[in-house]
């Protein structure tokens, strides 16, 4: 699926809509977020040394899990939120002109949480991994 048809499954818009592309395969969300160096997070972080924080790359995976979620239609109606994150490694810097791909699978579900875990890599580099559960939250609660 393509940006546009990402944005009607989550409530993210740019500049915090942070998945460029997804396909679900077999249980995974495979995405795609090419990272050019304009992107609000790296500006700053840091002058001279680009880097994509790694709260950002937590995001990322977050927003393809929720894309995972909604392919049998309990995000409709509801807003997910991020209620923990779990043995979060990073391993490698993700970095201006790198394209990241987002490989992310639910591993149990129990009402409205859902726990997932996500890795991010560079190639073949891996470059950070999660642990990570939602909470869906219908709109009229929120």
């Amino acid at each position: 699926m393509n940006r546009e048809d990402i944005e009607a499954i989550l409530p993210h818009r740019p500049p915090m809509l942070l998945v460029d592309d997804c396909e679900l395969v077999g249980g995974h969300a495979i995405g795609h977020t090419h990272v050019t160096g304009d992107e609000f997070f790296v500006r700053g972080h840091f002058p001279g040394n680009p880097v994509v924080p790694g709260v950002i790359l937590c995001e990322m995976l977050a927003q393809n899990c929720c894309v995972l979620l909604a392919q049998d239609g309990s995000t409709q109606g509801a807003t997910p939120y991020y209620t923990s994150l779990d043995k979060v490694r990073f391993k490698h810097p993700v970095c201006p002109g790198d394209t990241v791909e987002l490989d992310c699978t639910v591993t149990r579900s129990h009402g409205m949480f859902h726990f997932a875990h996500g890795e991010a890599r560079v190639g073949q580099t891996i470059c950070c991994i999660a642990d990570m559960s939602f909470a869906l939250v219908p709109e009229k609660d929120v």
